[in-house]
């Protein structure tokens, strides 16, 4: 559970940062960010697998470059069901996701992959 909510918290900060640098992309309170990292989470758990399934043979016509479209669908798609995270446009939603998979990635060299905080000592 504990890992989840840093999962969260991660992507939290990622749309938060997103807010501030894409432009398009609005949050209008603290528990919007909140409810678009939990509800970003859920879609990308449930919606996302499947729609890379249906989209497999242009996602290897287009060596993997699609995958960054379905993300953005996938913004795009929370946007619809919580009306305080606002995305105008699938570039902007494209450019959140890239943002939010770069925040992720930077903060998965700190989380381990049971969601704990991993500190590595070289000595």
């Amino acid at each position: 559970m504990i890992g989840f909510i840093i999962r969260a918290a991660v992507v939290a900060l990622g749309l938060w940062l997103a807010s501030k640098i894409v432009p398009g992309v609005e949050v209008l309170s603290t528990g919007s960010l909140i409810a678009a990292a939990v509800l970003l989470g859920v879609v990308n758990a449930i919606v996302r697998p499947i729609l890379v399934l249906l989209t497999f043979p242009i996602t290897l016509i287009t060596l993997g470059l699609f995958l960054l479209v379905i993300n953005g669908l996938m913004i795009k798609l929370v946007t619809v069901f919580l009306h305080g995270f606002i995305v105008h446009g699938l570039g902007s939603a494209i450019l959140c996701a890239l943002v939010v998979s770069i925040t992720s990635w930077v903060m998965s060299w700190f989380i381990g992959p049971a969601g704990r905080i991993e500190v590595v000592v070289r000595r």
